[in-house]
């Protein structure tokens, strides 16, 4: 078998094109926020503004407009925290806001879709956004709680930049109903993975300190009932 050459030029593809060009457009924008003096926290606000705005227009019908809206609301999303370590401006609270902030944005854009599918009177499709809704609370949720007991809790495919993807290929191609299937679908399958996942490492965990404690000692833990 001919191993590879370490020394040989990557392959160029498209996909590796548009993800470099991307990246020095995002690069330059990070450079002007950082140079005028705009802080992580105020863009992750103006995100969240836009956010506001694009619900609006989901809840108006307008899916193409609030789809590009969105867009323009991620670039907010991807520099915050590009700007905070470029200025060293990388605090607990700008972690914490920043989790904050996004889950309002998310819960806004599916409420404004819950008020578009509610006033055409489509009941099924409020129920279901209902539940993309919840289930998007819920990866983070179990991800929160679960590294309170674990170190970390990453597993599963539905994560938030998998699911705002999503919401601009339902929105500006106008194909919401299978989006929201998706993230319904495969988002509960993300929670289910992560409570399995959990379980199995507070296990493991677990027969890790039962195994280090002496012959005889009972843990303090186990005498508290």
């Amino acid at each position: 078998m001919t191993e590879a050459n370490p020394n040989q030029p990557k392959k160029v593809t498209v996909t590796r094109m548009i993800g470099n060009s991307a990246d020095v457009i995002i690069v330059q924008i990070v450079r002007f926020l950082a140079a005028i003096g705009i802080t992580p926290n105020a863009l992750t606000a103006i995100g969240l503004g836009i956010n506001i705005y694009a619900a609006y227009l989901l809840s108006k019908g307008n899916f193409w407009g609030g789809g590009w809206v969105i867009v323009g609301a991620s670039i907010f999303d991807m520099v915050d925290g590009r700007v905070a370590r470029s200025t060293n401006q990388v605090t607990r609270f700008g972690g914490f806001f920043d989790s904050v902030i996004d889950r309002y944005s998310d819960l806004l854009l599916l409420m404004g879709l819950l008020v578009y599918y509610g006033s055409i009177n489509r009941p099924w499709y409020v129920i279901l956004t209902a539940v993309a809704m919840t289930v998007s609370v819920m990866i983070s949720y179990a991800r929160a709680r679960a590294e309170n007991i674990i170190p970390q809790c990453k597993v599963g495919f539905m994560e938030r930049p998998e699911r705002m993807v999503l919401l601009m290929i339902g929105t500006v191609f106008d194909r919401m109903a299978p989006v929201l299937w998706v993230m319904a679908v495969l988002g509960n399958l993300t929670v289910i993975h992560r409570i399995i996942y959990t379980f199995q490492q507070a296990q493991a965990l677990e027969g890790a300190q039962l195994r280090a404690v002496p012959p005889g000692v009972v843990p303090d833990e186990a005498r508290v009932r």
